[in-house]
C-alpha cells in the first residue's frame, strides 16, 4: 500500500506539524503536538492511530507509534517516507541555518581582522554598526564584496586633494560610486565620521567637509547655484560677472569653485530664495534688468547654494524663502532655514490655503513645519500639493512691491 492513503485534508495538520518539525530541527523528534483540530481532523486521528475515542481539539502523536503504524501499512515507509512521499522531499533547514550563521561568522570575523582595520582599531565600531544593519540583500558574498570596495577606498586616504569623481573612477572603475546615493559612498563615510568620532554627515555640506578632511576635493566646478538680479557692492571677478549679468537681464550659474575662491561682495538688501528654476526665468521676463536679487537652489540645496546664501546674509542681505507647498518642498525649507538665517516668504497656512484647489497632486509625507505649525496641519488636511510654479504670480506681484 503506498503513502497516497494518507494524503487526505483530514490528515493535513498532521503531515504539515511532522514537516515542520523534520525541517527546523536538528536533532531527533520524538513526539508531534497538534493544536486547533477541527472535528474531522480529530475523527481521523483517531482512526490513523487505532484510538478507541475522539481525541481532543490538542493531542500530542508518539513518533514512534506513528512511525510503526505507517511502517505496517506501506510496508516501509515510516513517517518521513510519507511525509515526504506527500509533499515532495524533506529540506534540512536547520542544517541550512546552521551553514549560513558560520557563513556570516565567517564574514565578520574576515572584516575585524582586515589589515585596514587592524591599522586602525577604531573602525571596529564602524563594522560593529554596519553588521547591526544587516547584510546586503541577505548575501555574504555581496556584503563582502562591498565590504572589500570600502576597505580599498579607507586604505587609499587621506588622498592628495583628488576630487571625488577622480578617486572613485580610480579605485572602483566608476565616477559614481562614492555620490551621496550610493551605498558605498554611505559606508565610507559612516567609516570616516567614526574614525573622527563624529556622527555621519547629514547634508551635502557635511559630506564635503568630511571628504575633505581625507584629502578628498569634491567636484568645485559641477557644484553650482543659479542666481540672477544680485549686484554686489565689489570687485571681485565673481561679484563684477554677477553685476554684469544682472545689467543683461540675464540669469547666471555661480560654482563652488567660484565661491572659495572670490569674495562676493556688499548686498545689503533683500534676497528672494526659490526652489524652481521657472520661477527665475519669469521673473527675469517680467522684469528684465529690474529683476529683485533671486537665488534659486533648484530643489535639496547644493553645497553652493547654502554657501551662497550663507556669504549673502553676512554681507547684509536679508533672506526670503518660498518653496513648493508639499511635503519635499517643507522637508527643502526646514532645511534651508535651519541653515541660513532665511525666513518664510510667502510660505505660511494663509498663502498655502489661498491657493490649493480642489484637486491636484498628493503632497507625501508631510513633517511638522518649525516656522509656521499651522502651514503643516493645513497640508496634511487638505492632502493636496502646490507648487511653486502654479503661485508664480502671486510671487511677481510681491516681488513688484519691493517688500
Amino acid at each position: 500500500m503506498t503513502a497516497a492513503r494518507f494524503d487526505r485534508p483530514e490528515l493535513a495538520p498532521l503531515w504539515a506539524e511532522a514537516r515542520r518539525r523534520f525541517e527546523s530541527t536538528t536533532g531527533p523528534v520524538s513526539r508531534l503536538r497538534l493544536r486547533n483540530l477541527a472535528p474531522a481532523e480529530r475523527v481521523a486521528l483517531a482512526d490513523l492511530l487505532g484510538l478507541a475515542y475522539t481525541p481532543d481539539p490538542e493531542l500530542t502523536v508518539s513518533l514512534r507509534t506513528l512511525d510503526a503504524i505507517l511502517l505496517a501499512a506501506t510496508g516501509g515507509l515510516d513517517t518521513r517516507g510519507v511525509v515526504a512521499a506527500i509533499g515532495g522531499p524533506l529540506n534540512n533547514r536547520a542544517q541550512e541555518r546552521h551553514h549560513r550563521a558560520a557563513e556570516r561568522a565567517e564574514l565578520w570575523r574576515w572584516a575585524r581582522q582586515h589589515p585596514t582595520v587592524t591599522a586602525e582599531p577604531a573602525l571596529t565600531t564602524w563594522l560593529d554598526r554596519v553588521r547591526a544593519g544587516g547584510l546586503v540583500a541577505d548575501d555574504t558574498v555581496a556584503t563582502r564584496n562591498l565590504l572589500g570596495r570600502a576597505f580599498d577606498v579607507l586604505r587609499a586616504l587621506p588622498a592628495t586633494g583628488e576630487p571625488l569623481a577622480v578617486l572613485a573612477a580610480r579605485l572602483t572603475g566608476d565616477s559614481h560610486a562614492l555620490d551621496d546615493d550610493s551605498r558605498l559612498g554611505k559606508m565610507v563615510l559612516r567609516a570616516l565620521a567614526v574614525l573622527r568620532d563624529e556622527e555621519p554627515p547629514a547634508d551635502s555640506e557635511g559630506r564635503r567637509r568630511l571628504w575633505e578632511h581625507f584629502g578628498v576635493a569634491c567636484d568645485e566646478m559641477s557644484t553650482t547655484v543659479l542666481v540672477a538680479g544680485i549686484r554686489p557692492d565689489g570687485s571681485s571677478p565673481l561679484a563684477r560677472a554677477l553685476s554684469a549679468w544682472a545689467d543683461a537681464a540675464e540669469g547666471s550659474v555661480v560654482t563652488l569653485a567660484q565661491l572659495n575662491r572670490h569674495p562676493v561682495g556688499q548686498v545689503g538688501e533683500t534676497v528672494y530664495v526659490v526652489e524652481n528654476p521657472a520661477v527665475v526665468a519669469v521673473a527675469l521676463r517680467r522684469f528684465g534688468a529690474a529683476c529683485p536679487p533671486l537665488v534659486c537652489i533648484s530643489g535639496w540645496p547644493s553645497t553652493a547654494a547654502i554657501l551662497l546664501l550663507r556669504r549673502l546674509a553676512a554681507s547684509g542681505a536679508s533672506l526670503r524663502y518660498h518653496g513648493d507647498f508639499d511635503g519635499e518642498g517643507l522637508r527643502i525649507a526646514a532645511h534651508v532655514m535651519s541653515k541660513t538665517t532665511a525666513r518664510p516668504w510667502l510660505f505660511h497656512a494663509e498663502d498655502y490655503l489661498r491657493a490649493v484647489p480642489r484637486s491636484g497632486p498628493p503632497v507625501g509625507r508631510v513633517d511638522d513645519t518649525p516656522w509656521d505649525p499651522a502651514l503643516a496641519e493645513a497640508v496634511r488636511a487638505q492632502g493636496i500639493a502646490v507648487l511653486e510654479e502654479v503661485v508664480v504670480d502671486a510671487l511677481l506681484v510681491d516681488l513688484a512691491t519691493g517688500r
